[in-house]
């Protein structure tokens, strides 16, 4: 990630105008404000990144290749209840149906445990995958659940037990009957699968409290 840096200021140019040494205090003043702000930390394993540089929560560790033996593993800390984006990057070339963690290949068997962090139980709580940043993900683009299997057995949840999935023109999966408290661990396992990989996609999240 790229840091701002001061410019360096000669002497001579110091001898200038007033207004050059409003715009160097400036300069200065911004500087510090960038090394004094908290970094998003952005977690590399297997063959791809994920990072929280979207706001709303926090990536607090990442593991795993993407099979169903090594899944990704992505630990987060949740601290409203209102939906947060996560950042997912290829790292590797990319390759479809290629070796798991040498290349990103399109099958990625994810797991996430999510801390809830809020202060409001969670009802219910929703994925939904995007390659573009807030447009829904259509069918052409490959992305999805594991669309093409009708009777999927890799979804589950700690703290739910149903889960739905819709697809065109969105692909959610989203789990109910079930309850995560303040200050408790839920965890999600499904599949994502992208046959025209990308580089960048986006999972967003989006835990549910009770309405009445």
């Amino acid at each position: 990630m790229r840091t701002l840096k001061p410019s360096g200021f000669s002497s001579k140019r110091f001898l200038l105008t007033p207004g050059t040494l409003c715009r160097a205090g400036l300069l200065t003043l911004l500087s510090l404000g960038t090394a004094h702000a908290d970094p998003q930390k952005v977690w590399a394993t297997g063959a791809y990144s994920f990072s929280d540089e979207l706001g709303g929560f926090r990536i607090t560790g990442a593991s795993g290749i993407g099979t169903k033996e090594d899944p990704l593993v992505i630990t987060e800390e949740l601290n409203s209840a209102t939906p947060v984006t996560l950042t997912i990057r290829a790292t590797k070339p990319i390759e479809a149906f290629g070796k798991a963690g040498d290349v990103a290949n399109g099958i990625m068997y994810m797991r996430i445990d999510v801390l809830n962090n809020s202060a409001l139980p969670w009802v219910e709580f929703q994925f939904e995958l995007q390659e573009i940043l807030d447009q829904p993900s259509v069918f052409g683009d490959g992305l999805s659940f594991d669309q093409r299997n009708k009777t999927p057995d890799n979804v589950w949840s700690s703290n739910f037990a149903d889960f739905d999935r819709q697809f065109e023109p969105y692909d959610r999966l989203l789990f109910k009957n079930g309850k995560v408290d303040p200050l408790k661990t839920a965890t999600f396992d499904f599949l994502v699968t992208d046959y025209t990989p990308r580089w960048t996609f986006y999972l967003v999240q989006d835990p549910r409290i009770p309405t009445g």
